[in-house]
């Protein structure tokens, strides 16, 4: 009697036990992936459009079950768009938080100044956007997502040249101009090289202050010098203002624009409008029947849903794509490694092409794409400043590189203008 008691005991036991949490295997904990990614400040458009990509990521790999068996979690802090917060992030973000994974925020302004803690802990380091950062450190774990080639400050240009050689008569003479800021040196340098190996006269080449505003002193002096060609490396809000004070003076060049950031995202355009016109820009990608990346629509179908909710860019196509894609990136790493051994995940991605939103990507021994893909597009034909218009083909038409033209740049910049 008793033991049959006892039995009955232990067997309600069994039953309980689980429903109490007890026999269960623990929860593997998440892998953790941090970031300072600028939420605020001057950078703060793109910072919040990459972030939202980024979240889209993680959402999908952890409706797959997440990685290695374990869910995804991103931590981030603000870095406010201002270099002197990013070592201080990425400190603690290593130190305090003990992620297992850190990504690079937005821009060469907030890449360069975390690249010290990074090597300092050998942690794998992906770079949203940053123009030539390793030519400065040489750091075998650091990759680049933006697609230019292993000379990225020169390939950076390379379209732009490429297109404006095929005007006839051949320009002879150009003037350069950015601001007085990393980024802009950095393409400058490599636009001068360029420049030299064509043989071309420059006639102009000087930088502003970062706090310009005022832009037709600056455009005044360059057309007293009637170059043929102008190039342009500008942040966003100079970019605004070089259009605007090019249509006010009414520049007489036979092309212009250049690595001119900010003409792919979707407030820039709204800006602008019809000042677009006739402008040979840097794009990243723009919906021509020319270019058919793989599940790049797929994204921007997830990514547009949202972003009205979000407040962010409408259209998402400078930056949202690219910020997915670095992440799809480690994802494979860390998946084929089956570990997030630093080592062993950088190890993993200079040695494969990795299949991504973006197209196929392969690394140099720099970090950099082994071979660049820097998209310049000529706008024609926009009018008004909705932002839709844009989500059709023929506004921006593409000029090189060559295997993914829509179209033939028309010039000189001061008629097809208008």
């Amino acid at each position: 009697m008793i033991k049959n008691v006892i039995v009955k005991i232990l067997s309600l036991l069994l039953l309980f036990l689980p429903l109490a949490g007890f026999g269960q295997a623990p929860a593997k904990p998440p892998i953790r992936i941090g970031m300072g990614m600028a939420l605020t400040g001057s950078l703060a458009a793109n910072g919040k459009a990459a972030l939202v990509s980024m979240q889209i990521w993680a959402e999908d790999v952890n409706a797959r079950g997440g990685l290695l068996g374990r869910k995804v979690e991103l931590v981030t802090y603000d870095d406010q768009s201002s270099p002197a917060s990013v070592p201080g992030i990425y400190t603690k973000l290593l130190d305090v938080d003990k992620v297992d994974l850190v990504v690079s925020g937005y821009a060469t302004n907030m890449i360069a100044p975390a690249m010290p803690t990074i090597m300092q802990k050998k942690m794998l380091f992906m770079g949203l956007f940053g123009l030539a950062i390793n030519n400065s450190f040489g750091y075998d774990r650091y990759f680049g997502i933006q697609p230019h080639g292993e000379n990225a400050a020169v390939d950076m240009s390379q379209g732009f040249f490429d297109a404006a050689m095929n005007v006839k008569p051949k320009p002879t003479t150009i003037a350069i101009v950015g601001a007085d800021a990393e980024y802009p040196h950095a393409a400058m340098m490599g636009a001068r090289e360029t420049i030299k190996k064509l043989g071309m006269k420059i006639v102009y080449d000087k930088t502003y202050p970062p706090n310009t505003t005022d832009f037709s002193p600056v455009v005044r002096a360059i057309q007293a010098t009637t170059p043929d060609i102008v190039y342009v490396a500008s942040y966003p809000p100079d970019t605004v203002g070089m259009i605007r004070a090019a249509n006010e003076v009414g520049l007489k060049t036979k092309v212009f624009g250049g690595g001119m950031i900010g003409l792919g995202t979707a407030a820039v355009k709204k800006q602008l409008g019809p000042l677009l016109n006739g402008i040979l820009g840097y794009e990243l990608y723009v919906p021509e029947p020319s270019i058919k990346f793989p599940n790049v629509e797929k994204f921007l179908v997830k990514y547009q849903s949202r972003a009205d909710k979000e407040g962010i860019d409408p259209l998402g196509y400078y930056l949202p794509p690219y910020a997915y894609a670095i992440m799809e990136i480690m994802a494979e790493a860390i998946d084929k490694t089956k570990g997030l051994d630093q080592k062993v995940l950088a190890e993993y991605i200079h040695s494969h092409t990795f299949s991504t939103v973006v197209g196929d990507v392969t690394f140099a021994s720099n970090g950099e794409w082994k071979k660049g893909r820097s998209l310049y597009v000529q706008y024609r034909g926009v009018a008004g400043n909705d932002v839709d218009q844009f989500r059709k083909p023929g506004k921006a038409v593409v000029i090189e590189p060559a295997y993914l033209k829509s179209g033939e740049l028309r010039y000189p910049y001061n008629e097809v203008r208008n």
